[in-house]
């Protein structure tokens, strides 16, 4: 079946190979120029550049009034129509990836030196989507508290509904399986629960687009969320550098050190990262013990316009994070001191080729290296009661993407491959305090793949109505444990998932309602259990579970307002997902096995609210989630005791019913401003529930000034009020988790000319 369906993908990728193509950060800007009579202007000069760099790009209008540009990078861009005897037009707009944007200028004939701005819709309203979508700019990063941080995910939680860090892991809607792609390029890891360090630096995006649901046919290896990441080229730099430095509590440091450069037709970017701190992990214990971590990290972006049709990109990251695995009272007494190290590298090459007017090719291979190594250390007395356990993944991922699109008419037709394969190398082993082997070292090199074919549909059906269809095929092959059959056996899934949606926008409100109902897949890790940890595991009555793929249906619906200037979100969504993914500890040992959960059903209501700037000073942000997050039935796959299952729903230890983000930032006078942003959760799982941990508030803060153009100083409060309150107390890393104290740091960037 894997050699048939490889071959099936094979001739889809010929038989569309004369087809358009766009990477997924990509969108087009296809506009329409007309004068006072409504004749078409020709000849008009257009220019697209972006807000935040100097990458631009220039056309003139055809006779019908038309112009086009593609491969366009998500973000905020301005267009400029330029034409003599009419006075020159503006308008802003916010690209999301796979948007068609639309904008129709209307001249005014030139009675002096003007310029006109028009905006009928927010610039963030993609009129045609049905996917729940938001966008994070670098200049919001910057000022975010404390989201620029080697280890901060704050670019997520603070904007995006239904988002929180628990347990060290980012969840949203109930799950934490996301995609990372970086300048369109998927990232992939199939490992679950094995790695609490983020795959970039922060300080090294340009936008980042949070897809949280109605997904395209082009997603579905981990549908909680994806992340479409545009990285830092070069375009913002001309011989620029930058030094990052600071000092904050918990003797915590965070320096960067970035060079980027750009021509006409070729831009990089490269920098190095470090951070080190003495408050790493949540900690299982009011006190912070046994938490040092540290870390240090590479990036480098290059972008060739080889020619006007022809454009190759290259991001490459190495990263290493080092983690001493927080003790409570008792465990640093016994004398444990466990750590985890963590090493992360990926290279993701794209060539995109324009075939003709709307028409590209995208080719995009990529390799992907991600390990985990946890390494149990006992200092204490011989003691056979105490387990010490280790253990050592590695995985790498190595595949490619073809997406073809043809754009005609009202039609933008879409079809992809990708395929990818993976192979683990893990080892295992758990000794006692004295010395003893309790199991012994087991390694295992396992092999998976996972082949996609998808195709999509976006119809135009009126102006004002927009129909989003598609499917996507995968195949998933790999090996297992079936305890019940004895030894490794191959396994082998397919999955064939329907997309629909719709996005109708109200005439003269603008108001865009969206629906949406879809399929997803979820192709299993490749982690088994074996040797003489499941001779033991067996001897305990209980046993290793084959891990299938986690199979879901969503639906949702939702309304955009654009209204003098905001824009407002409401979105309802129901996942339903058979074999749910999650995670659970093994013994006492501090090591993680993936599970899955018969069953489980995620649904909730999210709002969300983004201002202009108010009165040319501030911005106001929220993002507010009512969701329940609840599973049912035995464990399926994994680690399980074969104990028959809970009556009826329960609450997964993530479910917290109100999450809460919502600040501004202030520009203040003498190049200075300042951001405040408050977070809310009514409180997670107690236990086994169906209590819930009390709720909790935090207040983040910052200040900053810049002093001329090359130095800027920045100060961060974090967790203000000093609210020290147990956050979680399922069962991971250390058992309970408590949120960081206060934290205070101070920043200091210095830019330069080389």
């Amino acid at each position: 079946m894997r050699k048939h369906l490889i071959s099936v993908l094979f001739g889809a990728s010929l038989l569309f190979i004369a087809l358009a193509a766009s990477a997924t950060i990509f969108g087009s800007v296809h506009g329409l120029i007309h004068d006072p009579q409504h004749r078409p202007v020709q000849d008009a000069k257009v220019t697209l550049r972006s807000t935040t760099s100097d990458w631009s790009r220039s056309t003139v209008s055809d006779s019908s009034g038309e112009f086009r540009f593609e491969n366009v990078p998500l973000g905020e861009y301005r267009v400029t129509v330029e034409t003599p005897g009419f006075a020159t037009d503006e308008q802003t707009l916010v690209l999301t990836s796979e948007r068609e944007a639309k904008p129709h200028f209307a001249l005014k004939v030139a009675h002096a030196a003007e310029t006109v701005e028009v905006q009928d819709v927010a610039p963030a309203v993609n009129p045609e989507s049905s996917t729940s979508t938001n966008v994070v700019s670098r200049e919001t990063v910057n000022h975010t508290p404390g989201a620029d941080q080697s280890n901060s995910l704050a670019m997520i939680t603070n904007y995006t509904p239904g988002a929180y860090m628990v347990h060290d892991q980012l969840h949203i809607r109930g799950g934490h399986q996301v995609s990372w792609l970086l300048d369109g390029v998927p990232v992939p890891n199939t490992s679950i629960a094995s790695n609490v360090g983020p795959q970039f630096d922060p300080k090294d995006i340009d936008y980042l687009e949070v897809q949280r649901g109605g997904y395209n046919a082009e997603y579905g290896d981990r549908t909680y969320g994806v992340f479409n990441v545009v990285t830092r080229s070069g375009f913002e730099r001309d011989r620029q550098g930058e030094l990052v430095l600071g000092y904050g509590s918990y003797n915590a440091t965070n320096p960067q050190i970035s060079f980027g450069d750009h021509s006409d037709r070729f831009a990089w970017y490269g920098s190095l990262s470090g951070y080190r701190t003495d408050l790493g992990l949540e900690t299982p214990s009011p006190e912070n013990l046994h938490n040092q971590a540290a870390g240090l990290s590479g990036f480098g972006s290059l972008i060739f316009n080889e020619s006007p049709n022809d454009q190759l990109r290259l991001v490459t990251s190495v990263r290493g994070d080092h983690y001493q695995v927080p003790n409570d009272p008792e465990a640093q007494s016994l004398g444990m001191r466990d750590v985890e190290n963590e090493r992360d590298a990926f290279a993701n090459f794209s060539w995109l080729h324009t075939v003709g007017t709307g028409l590209v090719l995208t080719v995009s291979p990529f390799y992907h290296f991600n390990r985990a190594h946890y390494i149990g250390d006992y200092t204490g007395a011989p003691d056979p009661s105490v387990f010490i356990p280790e253990d050592d993944r590695g995985s790498n991922y190595i595949g490619g993407v073809v997406t073809a699109a043809y754009t005609r008419n009202q039609h933008t037709a879409r079809v992809g491959i990708q395929v990818f394969g993976q192979r683990d190398n893990q080892l295992f082993a758990v000794n006692a305090g004295d010395g003893t082997s309790v199991v012994a070292p087991e390694r295992e090199k396992l092999w998976g793949s996972v082949s996609v074919i998808f195709l999509e549909d976006q119809y135009k059906l009126t102006r004002w109505l927009t129909l989003n269809g598609g499917i996507r095929l995968t195949h998933f092959g790999g090996t297992g444990t079936n305890t019940l059959l004895g030894g490794n056996h191959p396994l082998s899934e397919n999955a064939a998932d329907p997309r629909l949606g719709a996005a109708l926008q109200i005439p003269k409100l603008h108001w865009v309602a969206r629906a949406f109902w879809g399929r997803y897949y979820q192709a299993p890790p490749l982690l088994t259990v074996s040797g003489s940890l499941l001779t033991q595991c067996n001897g305990s009555d209980c046993g290793f579970l084959p891990l299938h793929g986690e199979r879901d249906e969503q639906r949702e619906f939702g309304l955009t307002i654009p209204l003098a200037g905001w824009t407002f979100d409401v979105a309802n969504f129901r996942t339903a997902a058979r074999n749910f993914f999650d995670h659970d500890v093994l013994g006492n040992s501090n090591i993680f096995f993936p599970l899955t959960i018969d069953r489980a059903r995620l649904r909730g209501w999210e709002v969300s609210a983004n201002s202009p700037r108010v009165a040319g000073r501030v911005q106001f942000h929220l993002a507010y989630s009512h969701q329940y997050s609840e599973g049912a039935g035995a464990v399926t796959g994994g680690l399980t005791n074969f104990s028959p299952p809970e009556q009826g729903y329960f609450f997964l230890d993530h479910d917290q019913r109100d999450t809460l983000s919502t600040g501004a930032n202030l520009e203040l006078p003498r190049h200075s401003w300042a951001a405040v942003n408050v977070n809310y959760g009514s409180g997670f799982l107690n236990g086994d529930g169906p209590a819930h941990l009390p709720s909790h508030t935090t207040v983040d803060c910052s200040v900053g000034k810049s002093f001329g153009e090359k130095w800027n100083l920045r100060f961060s409060a974090l967790n203000l009020g000093n609210n020290h309150y147990m956050l979680d107390n399922s069962n991971t890393f250390g058992g309970s988790h408590f949120a960081n104290p206060r934290e205070f740091a101070f920043q200091l960037k210095y830019k330069f000319r080389f």
